[in-house]
């Protein structure tokens, strides 16, 4: 489930929504503890940022394509990239203010 920020990332819209500009993608499931602690700090950064990047979720379950071909093996998995190219990635859960210094670092360049 998505907040009125984020996009659904599926197998079919990865490419589309990484492609150009900022975007910071969760690989979740509904059923992983961890993942629902990441949740809400990703709906708190897409509300927050969505004047300048793009925040979406991935159920891993659902986008098993997507998933396999970027060797996500934990889940919540947490990636940002800009203009297409993984700037990072984040494994486990992640707090926001980590998150929100690396897009930081990200919009000034």
């Amino acid at each position: 489930m998505t907040s009125d920020y984020e996009v659904e990332i599926t197998d079919a819209n990865y490419a589309d929504i990484t492609s150009e500009g900022i975007a910071l993608i969760d690989f979740w499931a509904p059923w992983c503890g961890p993942c629902k602690m990441q949740g809400p700090i990703i709906e708190s950064i897409a509300e927050e940022y969505k004047d300048s990047i793009t925040a979406g979720k991935c159920n891993v379950d659902e986008n098993p394509n997507t998933a396999a071909s970027l060797g996500i093996q934990s889940i919540p998995t947490v990636i940002l990239y800009k203009d297409g190219k993984m700037a990072e990635k984040f494994v486990g859960v992640t707090s926001e203010d980590v998150l929100k210094g690396r897009i930081d670092e990200e919009l000034e360049e």
